[in-house]
């Protein structure tokens, strides 16, 4: 059955950063917002940073970073070869177009800074305690309120969220029984953890 009232059609996912080969295009201010989101929700990645000027703030932020490979100079389409996902982040909206072209032909997803209409995908905004991660999408109608979400849901998640994922994690390895059985018991045992009013 087709739900025709969801307005946000995207299908919300968690990448395993490090399993893929990243192209980040672009070395401004953008691309340092891009590259520290990827890099504080997965310091593994494997991610090239491509630009004709890569500002100092990028190269001093991923001097931490062993698998960040700055490369300064001109975007090649070659620099698509064997990448898995690709940001473009430079003040060049046709060279985005350009090369979101090429890369739909190879059929890679790609994040356009600024630009809905050329993404495949949206970077959301993220509120993570421990091993808890919930990503907000307003899709791409407003960044700002995406913050505004996750400064809300921030401070209501209590600190202490990750000792009770641990908790939850060994009670569901005790659990004995067939797969409904262990739903239908870790479904009682999660009910209280929701206020209803």
């Amino acid at each position: 059955m087709q739900n025709t009232d969801i307005k946000n059609r995207l299908f919300p996912v968690f990448l395993k950063l490090e399993e893929l080969n990243v192209l980040l295009v672009g070395g401004g201010n953008v691309g340092l917002e891009k590259l520290s989101a990827m890099l504080n929700n997965s310091p593994d990645a494997v991610i090239t940073v491509v630009a004709d000027l890569i500002r100092d703030e990028l190269k001093a932020f991923a001097k931490d970073y062993p698998n960040v490979l700055l490369v300064e100079r001109k975007f090649q389409y070659s620099d698509l070869e064997n990448k898995d996902l690709l940001i473009l982040a430079t003040d060049n909206p046709d060279l985005h177009a350009s090369i979101k072209r090429i890369a739909a032909e190879r059929h890679l997803l790609c994040n356009v800074a600024d630009t809905p209409s050329l993404c495949d995908f949206y970077l959301g905004s993220i509120v993570q305690k421990g091993d808890l991660k919930i990503g907000i999408s307003t899709n791409g109608k407003s960044p700002t309120m995406a913050k505004r979400m996750r400064e809300f849901l921030d401070d209501i998640i209590p600190a202490d969220v990750q000792q009770l994922l641990e908790n939850l994690r060994e009670i569901r390895k005790s659990i004995k029984g067939d797969f409904q059985e262990k739903i239908k018991i870790m479904n009682e045992v999660t009910e209280g953890l929701i206020n209803k009013k």
